[in-house]
């Protein structure tokens, strides 16, 4: 199991810009955004769409699938470098939990819900405790409103809503020290969505950071969560909650967006 190094941050970002690569041409998705989430906080990431936000909680969690590079600048994420992780990026994926957008879409089709919800741990040790995995996976399906006879089901047998819970229980499954969440509350109605609110809150409680992608000023206020406001790659706006930023003097359009 690998061991998380000590960071005095849970990210910090300096100066960074990415750059996806397409047919059309490089582009440059985000350019030289700094900030920095302290341990057991909340950061939001708002924008309008193609503003950068998914490619960056992306990146930050470590992914390599998501087709964009680092080009300029650092983030560290556990005190790991987002661009140049090497051999640590297994340590960044393991003590960092990402939620995909529509991760409740694109869930394995040939795996149960318990085995999708164990496969993180599973993947990394095959001679685990399969008594103490199914305590966990139950635990977490209680936890997120999802009946115990869920786990033996697949995921095309679940409403949309019950899948974004599915992705959400995975990505705790290995009670991750930073959750990085793009739209986590997606097809989740009001009940439920107070329960996934809870279960980031609890964590948070025991020292979680949390990175959530949300357009959602209610979802803000809920999480007491600082906030970032990008458009078109940039930082327009940066501050405490919807009602307490800072913004670039070209920003008065974007006031609107974290308003509502």
């Amino acid at each position: 199991m690998p061991r998380r190094r000590d960071a005095d941050v849970a990210i910090r970002a300096t100066d960074l810009s990415l750059l996806r690569a397409s047919r059309g041409g490089d582009v440059r998705v985000v350019d030289g955004v700094s900030f920095v989430l302290p341990h057991g906080a909340t950061l939001a990431v708002m924008g309008p769409t193609g503003a950068g936000k998914s490619s960056l909680a992306a990146v930050l969690a470590g992914t390599e699938a998501s087709g964009v590079a680092v080009v300029g600048g650092d983030a560290w994420v556990g005190g790991i470098p987002v661009r140049r992780p090497g051999r640590a990026r297994r340590e960044l994926t393991y003590f960092t939990g990402y939620l995909e957008q529509r991760a409740g879409a694109s869930l394995p089709s040939r795996m149960t819900v318990g085995e999708v919800i164990g496969e993180p741990i599973t993947s990394r040790d095959r001679r685990v405790n399969q008594r103490a995995l199914a305590v966990r996976v139950a635990t977490l399906l209680d936890e997120l409103m999802l009946p115990l006879g869920a786990s033996a089901k697949y995921p095309y047998e679940l409403s949309a809503g019950m899948r974004q819970r599915v992705a959400f229980a995975r990505t705790l499954v290995l009670e991750p020290r930073v959750l990085i969440a793009d739209d986590p509350f997606a097809n989740l109605d009001v009940e439920v969505r107070r329960a996934a609110r809870d279960a980031i809150i609890r964590r948070r409680a025991r020292g979680m950071s949390t990175l959530i992608v949300t357009n959602e000023a209610d979802v803000v206020r809920e999480l007491d969560a600082d906030v970032l406001v990008l458009r078109a790659g940039h930082t327009v706006a940066y501050g405490r909650g919807t009602e307490h930023l800072l913004w670039t003097p070209s920003s008065s359009a974007d006031h609107r967006l974290v308003a509502s």
